[in-house]
């Protein structure tokens, strides 16, 4: 059995290892949550999934208020089974908490106090390490980084925090007591003092400290600059060496599109589907998304010289490619629900409702797409004119919403439409009250909202 977990622990973490490096974010969290969850042991894979959640999160944005609440609630949670003793069931909470907003001081807090109390310490760690790597000019996260550097006795990380907290904060006197104090405590944990007296010493620091700084740039989630072509050089030398090993060559691909270099990418990326000598979905999905940065590039350049013409032109050409390119995956990958689901909202938007019908219900299927699958099923039978099975559609996705997230609005608002629509003033007015409690700007409400309420005032007063 502990051989079979091992497996498929190392199973998803490998496909988790690939969606991170092809940018699909959202993947590579759901398949290094299962991997940690198999072998929660596993330092390196719950490194590659804290990678993950700030890639994701970062692309996503800020959190709306309901999902403050909910982690507000999760912390409370995670606390709780902390006091208990729970320290494993601790920190598998703690993840998903992650899984929302990894950055946020309050998560990450409890998050290194789950792992304590399960006694995992460099587990703890990570948290911090990735923060502190990936957010330096939060005032909050970075007091308590530098506690929890202090705490460890990491000086030289702890007087970095400090250092940039007193950046923040210039007339803070506590902070800049603080740093003297961790100051003073690395000068006298230097290199130097580790090595000395001992042969070889100083040439292994320094060998050390090459390999931590590759370590370094490898572990970002975005690398530039010298680190970049650093990486980009030791990949081509992997690549020389192991032609088939698909993953250097993602990695390869990874960092000429981090640093905007997509006809390189997309060469990478071409020859890389040549040598697999098979089809493979992840390299077809890192060519499409290259292809349209590199459009989006091409245009923004004539923008910005003046050619509207030019680039009005190279965004139609953009649209026909990213239409064309769906349908040829869809047919190469019939399975990928995924695919089914982006080629329908391309139908639905070009308003081939009955095409788009066809592959939003094979969408729905998974588990992934699923809501979203369901609202633009929805939007095809509005257009059609089979509200009855709009409305279908649009209440098993609102009921499997928790909060009043962004999707749900558009669902309840389009459920007042329908209402209203049918003369049910008394119903439409109640979904619109019940997005306005959460986004008073959400498109037309306010006026919606006030014309349905003399409309029913009128009504009362006949």
């Amino acid at each position: 059995m502990a051989v079979d977990l091992a497996q498929k622990a190392q199973n998803f973490t490998n496909r988790g290892r690939q969606a991170l490096e092809s940018g699909r974010y959202e993947l590579a969290v759901d398949m290094l949550m299962e991997a940690v969850a198999a072998a929660p042991d596993v330092l390196e894979t719950r490194k590659l999934l804290r990678t993950a959640q700030i890639a994701k999160f970062r692309r996503g944005g800020k959190p709306g208020l309901g999902a403050k609440l909910s982690g507000m609630m999760a912390r409370q949670k995670i606390m709780g089974l902390v006091k208990k003793g729970a320290g494993a069931e601790a920190m598998a909470e703690a993840e998903k908490l992650m899984c929302q907003n990894p950055l946020d001081p309050d998560n990450i807090e409890v998050a290194v106090k789950a792992a304590e109390a399960a006694g995992k310490t460099d587990h703890a760690a990570i948290s911090i390490e990735a923060a502190y790597e990936c957010s330096n000019k939060d005032p909050a996260l970075l007091e308590r980084v530098a506690t929890y550097y202090q705490m460890a006795k990491n000086w030289s990380k702890a007087r970095d925090a400090y250092q940039k907290l007193a950046e923040i904060r210039p007339g803070d006197q506590r902070v800049q007591q603080l740093l003297k104090n961790t100051e003073a405590q690395a000068t006298m944990n230097a290199g130097w003092e580790q090595t000395a007296g001992k042969k070889g010493g100083f040439q292994s620091l320094i060998a050390n400290k090459d390999q931590a700084r590759k370590l370094d740039q490898a572990n970002k989630a975005v690398v530039t600059g010298d680190d970049a072509e650093a990486l980009i050089k030791e990949k081509l030398a992997q690549i020389e060496k192991e032609p088939k090993n698909m993953n250097y060559r993602r990695a390869l691909a990874r960092l000429y599109v981090q640093n905007h270099r997509f006809e390189e990418a997309i060469n990478c990326l071409e020859e890389a589907i040549q040598v697999s000598g098979s089809m493979d979905p992840e390299l077809d999905r890192m060519l499409s998304q290259t292809r349209v940065q590199y459009y989006d590039q091409l245009i923004e350049q004539y923008r910005q010289a003046g050619d509207e013409e030019s680039a009005a032109t190279l965004e139609g050409e953009k649209d026909q490619f990213v239409f064309d390119d769906l349908a040829a995956r869809v047919e190469r990958y019939p399975n990928d629900l995924h695919l089914r689901y982006e080629l329908g909202v391309q139908y639905y938007t070009y308003e081939y409702y009955d095409e788009a019908l066809e592959h939003l219900q094979l969408a729905q299927k998974s588990p992934k797409d699923r809501l979203w699958a369901l609202y633009y099923l929805a939007m095809c039978f509005l257009m059609k004119g089979q509200t009855d099975m709009a409305i279908m559609q649009l209440e098993t996705a609102r009921d499997a919403i928790p909060t009043m997230d962004d999707l749900k609005k558009k669902i309840v608002y389009q459920l007042g439409l329908c209402a209203e629509q049918s003369g049910d003033l008394e119903k439409a007015y109640q979904y619109y009250k019940d997005i306005y409690s959460t986004d008073v700007g959400f498109e037309d409400l306010s006026e919606r909202m006030l014309a349905v309420g003399q409309a029913l005032k009128a009504k009362q007063n006949r």
